[in-house]
């Protein structure tokens, strides 16, 4: 593994990324209840860091920075190009520091790649990556399979990586739709969300302990398939804890988000 500099202090966030971090975390306490559970050890604070999380609706991400910011950390996301090209948030994302990728151009992909990899061996602040690359389209909202891109990464980059597990943002608002194609789409995470406040829904959001990528050799054929699944199987271990009374399908129905595939991932006492 990578050997990781530690003599130089932790740089502060941008300052307009710790605002955002702060205006969010006013918005999730308004929207809903926030629990945090487990922690990012002291030792891999300030160094390389990749956390890997569940992906279960439009309004987490905003869930996962305000757990982020409970426990002291800011971090960045790994986002889609189309976030970063947008007119306001757009500059402001990249001005944070976020991490681009482009999933449509696979020869702009490599690249990135190349450059992901060694933007991660020199960041200070961890940052979040969905393996899904989706919200999941699974029945009970378990994992999906997901993609070994953020495996890899952490391979190659030779960085620790922390499991999220997080449950209850999907009750927040709505999934919605695929493509917005006008302000008809809108309506239903405009309702949702605006009610959201009246029903509180209960956020929880559970960091667990690195997971142990010790036995993947990064050379090895099929090292990518092998670390993503240890991943994933580690972020299903810790959402189980966080949905116990609700494992075979979540109690909040959504009829706006696909129900069309099945997650690999989901624990036998779910079946």
């Amino acid at each position: 593994m990578l050997a990781l500099r530690t003599d130089e202090p932790p740089r502060r966030a941008p300052a307009i990324w710790r605002t955002m971090l702060n205006i969010d975390r006013g918005l999730v306490n308004l929207v809903g209840r926030l629990t945090v559970t487990g922690r990012v050890p002291a030792q891999l604070r300030g160094r390389p860091l990749l956390m890997a999380a569940n992906h279960i609706g439009v309004f987490d991400a905003f869930v996962l920075m305000a757990a982020c910011k409970r426990i002291g950390i800011n971090p960045r996301f790994m986002l889609a190009g189309g976030i970063l090209d947008a007119p306001v948030i757009g500059p402001a994302l990249r001005v944070s520091g976020h991490l681009r990728v482009d999933r449509k151009h696979a020869g702009t992909a490599v690249g990135q790649f190349a450059e992901a990899v060694e933007a991660m061996k020199t960041t200070r602040e961890p940052i979040i990556v969905y393996p899904e690359g989706r919200i999941s389209h699974d029945p009970g909202l378990w994992p999906e399979r997901g993609k070994t891109g953020a495996a890899r990464l952490a391979l190659a980059a030779g960085v620790p990586v922390i499991p999220i597990s997080q449950w209850g943002a999907h009750e927040a608002v709505y999934w919605g739709t695929e493509t917005v194609n006008g302000p008809a789409d809108l309506v239903p995470l405009a309702r949702s969300g605006l009610s959201a406040p009246l029903r509180r829904p209960r956020f929880r959001v559970h960091f667990g302990d690195p997971v142990d990528l010790s036995d993947v050799e990064p050379e090895r054929p099929g090292a990518g398939v092998r670390a993503h699944a240890k991943i994933m199987q580690a972020i299903a271990d810790g959402l189980v804890p966080l949905r116990r009374d609700e494992l075979d399908r979540p109690r909040f129905h959504d009829p706006t988000r696909p129900t069309d595939t099945v997650s690999p991932w989901k624990p036998p006492s779910a079946l």
